[in-house]
């Protein structure tokens, strides 16, 4: 019940409140400021002159926002420009998270725009049309108290007329009953003669006539002024006032439209902001953390296996003359070299003085590769090469279409040779021929390149770190006298001899570009064929002459695979000068009559070069 009455309440009273609202709005159409307000000239004129300066103070706050907008769009450009990705950061564009935030960038690009959309909106629609609206009513308004003046000089000079002809009419009164007065007592004063008592009855007419006359301006006058005060009053003053209120509701209904305006702008880009935030979102949840893992791996994993264990080695059953071989053979096999790693771009690579004579003297590409990868991983290297077909391939497509559109063109200008001549189509078609042709040579080129490294065995540890070939069924293992050595299939993978000369690019080695291999420097000897040989060695040299001498200035222990140990004071034979990476490389004569050779650190050594 309570309930009920609450809701009859609450209806009563908004009926009560429409009801209000209705009479208001009759009311207001029923008056106007002219009948109104018809005193209230003066204030009106103060009224409006507050109102236009209320608009203008507005205009001033929009131009103030769209300073702000302008000034927030292009900051929001720079931040988007400065946080674009760089160039040498291109490569981790392809996981999720790099992707999200480019996409994220160019969603904050798009936000930017749609405020350089809203402040140039206000400027031209809104700005534009508040100034010229206060400068018409301020036109307006200055017109109509200037008729207003000019009523109000009017009425004034009427009733100034007015008040003239009624100090005029009451002096004559006064003068009139004076003459009446004079003529009386001249009458009945008979001392006076008939002459005078004339005289004073003429100066009585006189002023009476006067009197009269005055009396009938001042009527007129007044008449006058009664005329035009009412139509002053009821027609003229209303009529400027009303106009006055026509221009203060123009200006009141403008700043409803313009701020209505203002607001639509801000409205008509909100759906396009709504979209760039949805694609923020969309954005980031598109980022994957898998996903990136496996990008991560599919880049940096270099396809080699894991190190095998390093066999014991029992001193006492070895040929003691071979003892210092082993060690040094130990110091240099089976170690992992960091190629294919995640600093392995960053290895220096040393190109050795025979590089001439190896057979993969292959052209470097712009990032310093060569041009069939070979000096990268085996993974690493088939995934460019498949790449560089992909980009091979799409470039012949487009090459063919280009060339079938020339001819094409050309059969048309033979057809009809008004439309050109066939001849200048003629050298555009031979270039795209002999570029299509290059194109499917290149093509060619690396579709071999990618089926010889998809033969190529993955190595167990680095490439080459460990020199035991499969020949004949055998196990031959490199020493360092040039000598093989045939170890049944059965037996135990051995380690290479300490006087093997690694070629994988280890930062120590430098020999990752040289693909060389020396007669009787622990590189086999010439007449070896083993199985994948002609992957890494297809070409045998001569030993190297000695540049100079060095003697060692401090011990030095070989760990890492290409270098080799040397005890103080030794005397080596320099073979090949540093090449600026730190590292010299240098041969001493083992007792098996042969050489073992291998990198030292310069700092360690003290040269002295033949002249």
């Amino acid at each position: 019940m309570l309930a009920l009455l609450a809701s009859g309440s609450s209806r009563s009273s908004s009926n009560n409140k429409l009801a209000e609202s209705e009479n208001a709005a009759q009311n207001s159409n029923n008056m106007s400021w002219g009948t109104e307000l018809w005193d209230q000239n003066d204030n009106l004129a103060i009224h409006t002159n507050r109102g236009i300066d209320a608009l203008e103070k507005y205009a001033n706050f929009l131009r103030d926002r769209v300073a702000i907008e302008t000034e927030y769009a292009g900051k929001l450009r720079r931040l988007v420009k400065n946080y674009q990705p760089k160039k040498k950061e291109e490569e981790d564009n392809e996981f999720t998270s790099m992707q999200a935030f480019r996409n994220l960038l160019k969603e904050v690009g798009d936000l930017a725009g749609q405020r350089e959309v809203v402040s140039e909106s206000l400027q031209l629609q809104i700005i534009a049309g508040v100034t010229l609206l206060s400068k018409t009513l301020r036109e307006e308004r200055k017109k109509c108290l200037s008729d207003g003046a000019t009523l109000q000089q009017n009425l004034t000079t009427q009733l100034s007329s007015l008040d003239r002809a009624k100090r005029n009419y009451e002096k004559a009164y006064r003068d009139s009953e004076k003459a009446v007065d004079s003529y009386k007592r001249a009458d009945m004063d008979l001392n006076l003669s008939r002459a005078e008592v004339e005289r004073y009855k003429n100066v009585m007419t006189s002023k009476i006539q006067q009197s009269d006359d005055a009396k009938n301006e001042y009527a007129n006058q007044l008449q006058k002024t009664n005329n035009l005060q009412q139509q002053h009053f009821s027609m003229l003053l209303p009529a400027v006032l009303n106009r006055l209120q026509e221009l203060d509701e123009k200006r009141t209904r403008g700043f409803r439209e313009f701020i209505v305006g203002a607001a639509d702008v801000e409205s008509s880009v909100a759906p396009i902001i709504a979209r760039c935030m949805e694609g923020i979102v969309k954005a980031g949840e598109s980022i994957n953390e898998k996903e990136d893992t496996f990008k991560v791996i599919e880049r940096y994993q270099s396809g080699f296996t894991p190190p095998r264990d390093i066999p014991f080695e029992d001193l006492s059953k070895l040929d003691p003359d071979a003892v210092q071989d082993s060690h040094y053979s130990n110091s240099t096999s089976n170690h992992l070299t960091m190629r294919g790693t995640m600093s392995a771009n960053k290895l220096k690579k040393r190109v050795g003085i025979f590089n001439i004579f190896g057979s993969n003297k292959n052209s470097l590409t712009a990032d310093g590769q060569k041009e069939d990868f070979s000096d990268l991983p085996p993974n690493q290297r088939r995934k460019k090469l498949q790449a560089k077909i992909a980009e091979l391939q799409q470039k012949i497509s487009q090459e063919t279409n280009a060339r079938d559109g020339l001819m094409k063109m050309k059969i048309v200008y033979e057809a009809n040779s008004s439309l050109g001549n066939p001849m200048t189509v003629e050298g555009q078609l031979n270039e795209s021929e002999h570029k299509l042709e290059k194109l499917k040579v290149d093509l060619k080129k690396y579709q071999g390149f990618l089926e010889k490294a998809s033969q190529v065995p993955v190595a167990t540890s680095s490439p080459q770190a460990n020199r035991n070939q499969l020949q004949n069924g055998h196990r031959t293992s490199r020493h360092s006298n040039g000598s093989a050595d045939d170890h049944h299939e059965d037996g135990d993978d051995q380690p290479d001899d300490a006087g093997s000369l690694s070629s994988s690019a280890s930062p120590e080695s430098g020999l990752g570009t040289s693909h060389t291999s020396l007669p009787g420097s622990g590189q086999g000897s010439a007449n070896e064929n083993a199985i994948g040989e002609d992957t890494y060695y297809e070409t045998e040299v001569e030993t190297l002459n000695p540049l100079g001498t060095c003697r060692a200035l401090y011990p030095f222990e070989a760990s890492s695979e290409g270098s080799i140990p040397m005890n103080e004071g030794e005397e080596l034979q320099v073979i090949e000068i540093d090449q600026g990476d730190g590292w010299t490389r240098v041969r001493r004569a083992n007792n098996s009559n042969g050489w073992d050779e291998g990198f030292v650190p310069t700092s360690y050594i003290e040269c002295t070069l033949y002249a």
